[in-house]
């Protein structure tokens, strides 16, 4: 005999079952009765419960052909057999990107929908997983939860804590398949293979000229700009390159580091060096476009081309 409806006081959903309204309400409500004697985890209704303490009884009775791994559950064992099988039954509409799980195409989606549902309580930002919340999170708490066994230097990631790790292993996994050439970081991977490719997708707007690396072009945008980020604190000279003032700071340390292994002269400059050894090796770089005449230095062979030019 069917049982009369119930009404749950909560939401409006009627039950034909005396006991279900019961164990529905403690859902809206957060009230979680049912504790695991086990590990005393509580949980929401019954039925939870029980299929909780299966992990504790070791009933997983749903097991993969392929590797013999054991599910509790069918759903979960079907999800998995499609590492085996390659399935990916959840097709994106509008980019036709396929995934094996449900979840995964969800947060796809995001990407096309721009959806962010994880919102920071604390500065408002949004985000399209509660993984990148998670981590933005970390600015604000200044918790770095990863921690280097080694040195005991601490970050706010798992992912900068190994790429941190390859430095006391020397490990460099990400290898370049033309020149066998690793590694350590991914990125670091991507800009290497543009040698091979000759790909320059950073492209100036203002002279047309493309190169390889977004940090290159943003240096090169100072010779349009007349950016001079870098000024010396012993006489408030600026120059637009970092190495620019590391030359000229030896003009008041007398810094000279490179050195002449034939006869000991030391050089503040790498150029002045290699103009110097021509001297040993009697080498003469320098060509003249008129006479052919060679020199061993760029003034000298600028010098010599005024005979021709009558400047």
């Amino acid at each position: 005999m069917e049982g009369k409806p119930l009404n749950s006081e909560l939401c409006d959903q009627d039950f034909t079952q005396s006991l279900t309204p019961i164990g529905h309400q403690h859902i809206p409500t957060g009230e979680k009765p049912f504790k695991c004697k086990m590990c005393h985890k509580s949980f929401s209704q019954s039925r939870t419960l029980l299929k909780h303490r299966c992990i504790h009884k070791g009933e997983e009775s749903f097991m993969c052909e392929v590797c013999h791994k054991s599910f509790s559950r069918s759903m979960n064992l079907h999800r998995h057999q499609r590492i085996h099988t390659g399935e990916k039954p959840f097709t994106c509409e509008v980019c036709e990107k396929s995934f094996s799980d449900s979840s995964n195409f969800r947060v796809h989606q995001r990407i096309h929908t721009g959806e962010k549902p994880f919102t920071c309580q604390v500065c408002d930002k949004s985000f399209s997983q509660l993984s990148s919340l998670q981590v933005h999170q970390v600015i604000h708490t200044g918790e770095k939860p990863f921690k280097c066994e080694i040195c005991d230097k601490a970050y706010t990631t798992s992912t900068r804590l190994l790429m941190h790790q390859s430095i006391h292993t020397g490990e460099k996994p990400f290898r370049c398949e033309v020149c066998e050439v690793s590694f350590i970081e991914s990125s670091e991977l991507l800009i290497h293979q543009r040698i091979h490719t000759g790909e320059k997708p950073f492209k100036c707007e203002v002279c047309k000229k493309s190169f390889s690396q977004s940090s290159s072009l943003h240096t090169h945008q100072r010779i349009h700009t007349g950016e001079r980020p870098f000024t010396c604190e012993l006489c408030n000279k600026s120059f637009p390159y970092s190495s620019s003032l590391r030359v000229h700071i030896r003009s008041h340390t007398g810094e000279r580091p490179f050195r002449c292994e034939v006869c000991d002269k030391s050089f503040s400059h790498l150029m002045s060096l290699r103009v110097h050894q021509c001297i040993h090796t009697r080498e003469k770089p320098f060509t003249g476009e008129v006479c052919e005449k060679a020199f061993t230095q760029l003034q000298s062979i600028l010098q010599h081309q005024t005979i021709h030019t009558g400047e």
